[in-house]
């Protein structure tokens, strides 16, 4: 197992996730996923009409009750496994007790990156090929406001309803979660390869050392990598006091770097290959995916929160307009949120898990985990835990289009 979960419904992170979730006002195709429902069916799931000059997409018409089967988009590493890395233990325990099979597939690599994959099917209400996707809470804010999500049944939620830490059920980009469930939190910080780089760092400046030249990868989330940078340079970026200066001054940064060739390559969940090749020695990172390469690969890597700060986030299930296995997918989001289950996926992907009883649940898996500062976060850690800001919508324009050019996307 891996080692990396949540902390209980105490108090800063809480906070700091309430705020995370708040902060995104402004972490993968074709026709798939919806079987053999016909042509008629098919017209259906793309149904819209019109609104004045924006159309209103209408939910496809559930077919849960015949059609048990179900096809979830998630990113890479981030559910439990089996040791052969082709079944998944929650999965086929889902589909013992309620007769879905689940279609699952590790298709997101990055927000930005997936969205520009699907937007053009997902405005017109066409099927996507998945019923479930997870996004982080801006991009998942983005597409419910745009109206292209479903919404949730939370009679049919009872385990989401009881036992979602209290904080995550009021979310500013979704009020009362009638689109949207967290799957997973976690930090971005920073890494290093302990043997091959063993000075290790302490600072996101720390990274541009000499001798890392053309070994530092970097996350193509915005949010992440330029939150890091600004942190690293005084900027409080949960605060509304910054705005273009401090923004151009760590893009400024990232576009020098990018240029000497120091970081090598700024990338979604891909940077794993590079740091276990050993073509990156150092990088912005996620910390659960630290957490699951150590375990399998013999504790490589050093994940920490650098000294003036990381990141926060969280990711979120959410049910495309035309998917046709809504009941389907309440019935997967429910079955993650009971405490035993919650645990037997964090002591795999070892991220912040937002179920309330999984730590208790947790030591019956495996005890050390209980302990474990990346999974239960301590009190030190969280107070330097930082949420992005909401960006206006003029910003997140204008900070995406500037932020993709330097990294050459």
């Amino acid at each position: 197992m891996r080692s990396r979960r949540p902390a209980p419904p105490q108090d800063p992170l809480i906070r700091a996730l309430v705020s995370a979730q708040l902060a995104r006002p402004s972490r993968r195709s074709v026709l798939a996923g919806a079987g053999a429902v016909g042509l008629s069916a098919f017209l259906a799931a793309c149904g819209t009409k019109g609104s004045g000059s924006k159309v209103q997409l209408t939910p496809a018409q559930d077919l849960s009750a015949s059609v048990k089967e179900l096809s979830w988009a998630n990113w890479t590493l981030y559910l439990d496994v089996d040791d052969d890395g082709k079944t998944y233990p929650s999965l086929e325990e889902f589909t013992k007790r309620t007769g879905v099979k689940v279609n699952y597939s590790e298709d997101i690599d990055g927000n930005d990156t997936y969205y520009g994959k699907v937007q053009g099917q997902l405005s017109r209400g066409q099927n996507i090929g998945r019923d479930i996707i997870t996004l982080t809470d801006w991009m998942a804010g983005r597409i419910i406001r745009q109206g292209w999500v479903q919404e949730l049944n939370h009679q049919l939620l009872p385990h989401v309803d009881a036992n979602m830490l209290e904080n995550l059920k009021n979310v500013d980009f979704d009020p009362g979660r009638k689109h949207s469930v967290t799957w997973q939190t976690g930090y971005a910080g920073i890494c290093w390869n302990k043997a091959k780089y063993p000075k290790g760092l302490r600072t996101v400046s720390d990274l541009w050392a000499p001798d890392l030249k053309g070994r530092v990868t970097a996350l193509d989330e915005m949010r992440d990598t330029m939150g890091l940078l600004m942190l690293d340079q005084g900027t409080d970026i949960a605060s509304a006091d910054w705005g273009d200066e401090q923004f151009e001054t760590a893009l400024d940064t990232l576009n020098k770097q990018v240029q000497n060739g120091q970081i090598r390559k700024v990338q979604g969940n891909a940077y794993k290959e590079d740091l276990i090749s050993g073509d990156a020695l150092a990088g912005i990172v996620w910390s659960g995916d630290i957490t699951q390469l150590n375990f399998e690969h013999d504790d490589q890597w050093e994940f920490i929160i650098p000294e003036a700060g990381g990141t926060l986030w969280s990711d979120n299930l959410m049910v495309p307009m035309a998917s046709q296995q809504l009941g389907n997918a309440e019935k997967l989001m429910d079955f993650y949120y009971e405490p035993e289950i919650a645990a037997q996926v964090a002591a795999y992907v070892n991220y912040i898990c937002p179920v309330q009883g999984a730590q208790q649940a947790m030591e019956k898996i495996d005890p050390e985990l209980m302990n474990n500062p990346l999974i239960f976060p301590t009190e030190a850690d969280l107070k330097k835990a930082f949420v992005f800001r909401a960006l206006t919508p003029g910003e997140e324009s204008d900070y995406t289009d500037k932020f993709q050019t330097a990294i050459g996307a």
